[in-house]
Order: C-alpha cells, then sequence, then structure tokens
C-alpha cells in the first residue's frame, strides 16, 4: 500500500507542470539528459528509421498515459480480489494410517477396538455366519500372433520293385556294404567286384521277387483284417447289441430287487434240477422247523406268565405287529460319483424310470466340478447320460411339455440346459451371456406351466429359479435364455430393541438389501401364488401379480430354510426345513406354526410329502432318514434310519407309483428303500389333516 501511495503522488507531479504548459499552447519540455541529447544529434528528422525507438515516440506515448490520469483517478480507491482456480487432482492416494492428535483418532481406535473384540469372540459364536461374496472378473484380453506364411509345396517319387526290397532287406544290405568297402584295394579290383555284385543281385531280384509279392500280400491282408475288426467294434449296431445285452445281464442280478421295487410276486427259476430242488427243499423245511421250535418256546413263556386268577378271555395273545422299516434295495453308485455331495434329485416326468441326480457341495470351502447323471432303473451301475459341470450342481429338473430337457442350476449362478436324448454332452441353452444372469448359487428349480387368467403368451413352459443374491427368477426357453424377475427378496429388519451401548454399533450399513433365497414352492392348485424360503429364517407368501411386496411373512425358524412343501391333498398346509433342526407344520391363514417336529439336533436338509397320503411325509437330516405319519404320531417318527456315522444324508424323494424312498447322502451314493408294514392310511381328504392335528390345537 506504501508503494501504492508513492506512485500516485509522482504521477501528480509530473502532471502539473504539463497541465500548465497546455494552457500556454506550447509544450513545456524538460530538461533532456545528456541520453536524449545525443539521440537529437543522431536522428534526423526525415529519417526513415524505426519509428518504435524514435524519440518522439518515446517522449509522447508516456505524455498520453498521463493524459488519462484525473486528480479523482488518482484519489480514487482500487480494490484488488484474488481468487483461487479449480483445483484438478490427478491422483489421490487416500492414507490408511491418522494422526493421533487428528479429530478423528478416537473413533477410530474405538472401531479397531471393536473390531479385535469380534475377531475374538468370533469362534464358536452363533452370531455370526460364514457368508460368501463374488468379485467382478477382469475384462478378458485378446491376443494375436503373427508369424510367416506356410509354403506348400507337392512333392513325388516313383518307387519300383527294387525299392521294396530294399527298404524290406535294410539289415542285410548295410553288413553287406561295410565289407565290401573294407575289401577294397584298388580300382580295377572295385570295379570288378562291383559288376559281380550286380550280376548276383539281379539273380537274386529274379529268385526272390515272388517271395516279396507274397509278403506285402500278407501284410495288406493283415491290416485289412485288422481295420475290419476296428470297423466292427465301433459300429453302431455291435454298440447297439453291447448295449441289449448289458441290459439283459443288469435285468438277471437286480430281478428280484426290481420286482420288490415294482410290487411284483418274486419268481422261482422253473429251470432248477431236481438235485437243487432236493436241495432247496431240505433246506425250507429246516428252516421252518427252526421257526416252529422257536414260536413254540415263545408260546410257553407266554403261557407261564399268564396269571390263572385272570379270567380266559383276557389271557388271550395279541396278534403280533411287525413295526414299519425300511430296506434297502440297491444304491445309485459307480467310481465316477464317489466322494461326490448328492445335491438334487428328480424324476422325469414321463418315463418313471429315469432319474436325473445333481452332485455339487453346499459350502464354499468345497466347491470342485460338479456332475449331472440320468439314471434308469435298467441299469443301476452306471448312469446313461454324464454331464460334466465345471461348477457344483445345486439344483436341476426334467421339463414337462419337453421331457428331453433337463435343466441344471450350478454354484457360480449359471443355469444350463441339456438335451437328454443326444449321445452329445454339451448344452443347448446357457445363461452364462445373459445380462441378467444369478450371481450367487442356484438353490432351486422347478419348470412351471401358469395357468387361470394368464395370456395366452404366458401359459407357455416357464423355469423359476431362486438364487442366493435374493432374486426369484422366471426363464423364458427361446433361442436364448430370457429372463425377468418375479420378487426381489428384501431383508426384513430385526425387532430387537438395541441397547444403549449397542446403538451406535448397530448403525452399521447392510451390505446388501436383499435376502438370500434358499427355496420356493407354488400353490398345488393356483399357480399364481407360492412361498420362497430365505436365509433369515422366513417364508414369505407371494404372488406372481405383485413383484415389490409380500402377502404374508411366517416367522418361526431360527436358521436358514432349506425346504418348504404344500401339502398336495390339504392344500391349506405346508411344511418347512431348517437349519434351527426342527419341521414345522404352517397353515396359509395363521403366521405361527401348528406343529413343531424337533427328534435330533442335526440340520434338517430336505423334507417332501408322500404322494399317497395327506398325512406322511420324509424328511432327512445329517444323521439319519424318519418317516413321519401324523395319524399314528405328531410325537415321534414311526421310521428311522440311520446311517454311517460319516456320511451325511442331504436330499429324499418318494418314487413314483411304488412304495420306495430314494435318499441321497454326501458319499456320491443314492439309496433306493422300500416302505415296509407302514400301515398309514392313504386317506387324501381334504379335511383328513385337520382332524387328526385338531386335539393338538385345543391342547
Amino acid at each position: 500500500m506504501q508503494s501504492y501511495v508513492r506512485t500516485s503522488a509522482q504521477a501528480r507531479d509530473e502532471a502539473l507542470p504539463q497541465r500548465r504548459a497546455c494552457g500556454n499552447s506550447s509544450i513545456s519540455k524538460p530538461n533532456a539528459s545528456p541520453m536524449e541529447s545525443r539521440l537529437d544529434e543522431t536522428v534526423e528528422p526525415g529519417s526513415q528509421g524505426d519509428p518504435a525507438v524514435s524519440l518522439s515516440d518515446v517522449q509522447v506515448r508516456p505524455e498520453e498515459i498521463k493524459e488519462q490520469l484525473t486528480e479523482a483517478d488518482l484519489d480514487r480507491r482500487v480494490d484488488i480480489y484474488l481468487t483461487e482456480t479449480e483445483t484438478i487432482w490427478m491422483l489421490d492416494m487416500p492414507s490408511v494410517v491418522a494422526s493421533v492428535e487428528s479429530e478423528d483418532a478416537g473413533r477410530i481406535l474405538e472401531r479397531n477396538k471393536i473390531y479385535v473384540d469380534i475377531c475374538k469372540n468370533r469362534p464358536g459364536n452363533d452370531r455370526f455366519a460364514e457368508k460368501m461374496m463374488q468379485t467382478i472378473n477382469g475384462a478378458a484380453k485378446n491376443k494375436e500372433v503373427q508369424c510367416d506364411k506356410i509354403v506348400m509345396e507337392d512333392k513325388g517319387v516313383v518307387v519300383t520293385s527294387w525299392d521294396l526290397y530294399d527298404s524290406f532287406n535294410v539289415s542285410e544290405i548295410e553288413p553287406t556294404s561295410k565289407e565290401a568297402a573294407n575289401g577294397k584295394s584298388s580300382t580295377s579290383h572295385t570295379t570288378k567286384k562291383h559288376d559281380q555284385t550286380a550280376s548276383v543281385t539281379s539273380a537274386r531280384g529274379n529268385i526272390t521277387s515272388v517271395t516279396t509279392l507274397e509278403s506285402a500280400a500278407l501284410a495288406r491282408t493283415h491290416k485289412k483284417e485288422k481295420n475290419s475288426l476296428e470297423a466292427i467294434l465301433t459300429s453302431e449296431k455291435f454298440q447297439q447289441d453291447l448295449f441289449f445285452m448289458e441290459r439283459v445281464l443288469m435285468e438277471n442280478i437286480f430281478q428280484p430287487k426290481l420286482a420288490a421295487y415294482r410290487q411284483f410276486p418274486v419268481l422261482i427259476d422253473p429251470s432248477v434240477t431236481s438235485d437243487n430242488a432236493g436241495t432247496v427243499v431240505a433246506v425250507k423245511e429246516a428252516k421252518q422247523e427252526e421257526h416252529d421250535k422257536g414260536k413254540k418256546d415263545k408260546e410257553e413263556q407266554k403261557e407261564a406268565l399268564i396269571d390263572p386268577s385272570i379270567p380266559s378271555d383276557l389271557n388271550k395273545p395279541v396278534e403280533e405287529t411287525v413295526p414299519p422299516s425300511l430296506e434297502q434295495l440297491w444304491s445309485y453308485t459307480c467310481d465316477l460319483t464317489k466322494d461326490c455331495n448328492v445335491s438334487s434329485m428328480a424324476w422325469n416326468k414321463v418315463n418313471p424310470d429315469l432319474l436325473a441326480v445333481g452332485y455339487g457341495a453346499f459350502d464354499f470351502k468345497e466347491q470342485k466340478k460338479g456332475l449331472a447323471c440320468c439314471w434308469s432303473l435298467k441299469n443301476p451301475m452306471w448312469p446313461e447320460r454324464i454331464f460334466q459341470c465345471e461348477h457344483g450342481v445345486t439344483a436341476l429338473d426334467f421339463s414337462m411339455t419337453s421331457p428331453n430337457l433337463l435343466a441344471v442350476g450350478t454354484y457360480n449362478g449359471t443355469i444350463t440346459i441339456y438335451n437328454v436324448r443326444s449321445c452329445t454332452t454339451t448344452a443347448i441353452l446357457n445363461s452364462r451371456d445373459s445380462s441378467e444372469r444369478h450371481t450367487g448359487p442356484v438353490w432351486q428349480l422347478k419348470w412351471l406351466e401358469q395357468d387361470g387368467n394368464t395370456a395366452e403368451d404366458d401359459k407357455r413352459e416357464r423355469l423359476i429359479s431362486v438364487s442366493a443374491d435374493g432374486r426369484l427368477t422366471k426363464w423364458l426357453i427361446q433361442k436364448e435364455l430370457d429372463c425377468t424377475d418375479l420378487m426381489k427378496i428384501k431383508r426384513a429388519g430385526s425387532e430387537k430393541k438395541n441397547l444403549p451401548r449397542e446403538k451406535e454399533r448397530r448403525s452399521v450399513v447392510i451390505i446388501s438389501r436383499q435376502a438370500a433365497g434358499m427355496c420356493f414352492d407354488f400353490h398345488p392348485k393356483d399357480t399364481n401364488f407360492y412361498l420362497a424360503g430365505t436365509e433369515e429364517g422366513f417364508i414369505h407368501k407371494c404372488s406372481c401379480s405383485y413383484d415389490q411386496q409380500f402377502l404374508e411373512t411366517y416367522k418361526g425358524h431360527k436358521g436358514p430354510v432349506y425346504k418348504v412343501a404344500w401339502n398336495p391333498f390339504s392344500t391349506d398346509m405346508f411344511l418347512s426345513c431348517s437349519a434351527d433342526w426342527s419341521i414345522k407344520l404352517w397353515h396359509q391363514n395363521s403366521q405361527t406354526p401348528i406343529l413343531t417336529f424337533s427328534s435330533t439336533t442335526t440340520v434338517v436338509h430336505d423334507i417332501m410329502w408322500s404322494p399317497k397320503s395327506v398325512f406322511v411325509f420324509a424328511a432327512v437330516n445329517e444323521s439319519r432318514v424318519e418317516i413321519w405319519d401324523l395319524s399314528v404320531s405328531i410325537l415321534d417318527p414311526v421310521i428311522t434310519h440311520s446311517g454311517n456315522p460319516e456320511v451325511k444324508f442331504t436330499s429324499v424323494l418318494f418314487a413314483k407309483n411304488t412304495d420306495c424312498l430314494l435318499v441321497g447322502d454326501s458319499s456320491g451314493e443314492v439309496s433306493v428303500f422300500e416302505l415296509q408294514n407302514l400301515a398309514a392310511s392313504s386317506s387324501t381328504k381334504v379335511d383328513a389333516l385337520y382332524d387328526v392335528i385338531s386335539p393338538a390345537l385345543t391342547t
């Protein structure tokens, strides 16, 4: 500011003399300096020099600038504002270290302490659950290689019979040539020997030409026989004959088991010789004697226990009732499926003898390549079709309108459709290229043909899937897989009140607003309604007409819901199983469970209603298989079957048209059991289940 004042005063002193000179119509020129005097002498008035360096310009230009300044201008206040331009950040690397003296130091230290406490309390704490996340894969890179042009040339050679002879007798010719080279003494001697060798060779060639042709003919014949044998082994007719022969052998081996499966009487081979027949009769008589003897012993024991004071009518023995049980018939297993976890099973909708089995691990840490196999009752020792998958298979189902189509869902969220009628194992459709594909494991698949008031285009068969990404999706089979979301399962809020100390801790932002879907089941009569089980333990009743809200929410489980199933006869009832060791029976008009079945302290993986009775359902947990009959007991299962302690049961499926049950386990076996002596009522009335459970509701 001081420099600004000094400049203004100096400008005022210079301007005043100039103003007085203008009043006298003359220009007062200050005393010229020595330098200016020299310039006046050197520059002439009419010179053509540069005007920019002339003395007149040097004097006039500052005078013109000084004339623009007035007294008011010099006294006027000038404000100067300094502003900062926009900052452009070229690189921003946020620091992971904060100063102890900063404002956020206390908050950061408290958050680190909370994280350390969480890590210490994590082992064995039920409040923590292992989850997985999927990262974005890097963009694929394209590589190109440039090489020189490949030059192709055609070359040919003419082969005579002598060349053929020499090629067959190389081992004899080489020693002879070496001896001839060592025996050369002079040029004349070599020439004579060469002539003799040529004459001997020509004579020998005439003698052995017939032998060479015969050996060539024999080699040609042997080659033809070998080619014909290979052609027979690889021919389609031979393969078909082997297939029929394999089926005949399997029918002979498994004939009694298959007859029991189909509930046919077991036939005895009538071609047994008389000696064998006599042996068989003797064995039967011995067994009958032992049985009669044991029966007499039991009767004697009962007579000894009878009190003579009791009337004779009460002393009559009660008819012996054989308890129901499971008898294993066979197992679908082979070396290819050994140690592979059975994740899902599905029957073909048209062929009741064709079973599809998916193999894949449920745990993220145990993931490996998966399998989808199609087994037939005609050959329980090897699958008819084998489909290799890059990831573990978690769900599969056969189509209803096109029974040859098999949909397979994998752990990485991909849905693949195979044609089991084709001998090739390539997929016909894949959701890998779809922009709306699942980003989590596909836990369940089901083909559905919607009816009701839907349009003609919507009556086509759709594929429904539920995934851990929180989406329940409907897929349309066209030239490619197109999908739309039926429901995005939103995460439900917790009803627990936060403690004062936990208020800040529980205000953490939720990573995902969607809850992982685990299972679903459409209503057997109205396919517009369906149930969806979540990882939170809730069961939501939804409608295909609404994709933003739930119709009802059933809360009762404390762990992930692994399966929900409507009763096929009493369609207001449904079952659910969970990781909280329990099975619950629900009514769709009540948000609380009607009955809770808990017989073990292990995870219940799968449940299924019997297709023949309204009271019977099967369940598998990690330790055993259970058959429940609600008309007999609502507290304990009527049949229990335990397996190997090192093997876990994972899935269950009732057979079609027979009293058999299929159970899959973690070792890769699918065991087929026959339900024996199950005296359950085959009632399919709607009100039959209400009549049975009504006493339990009143108490």
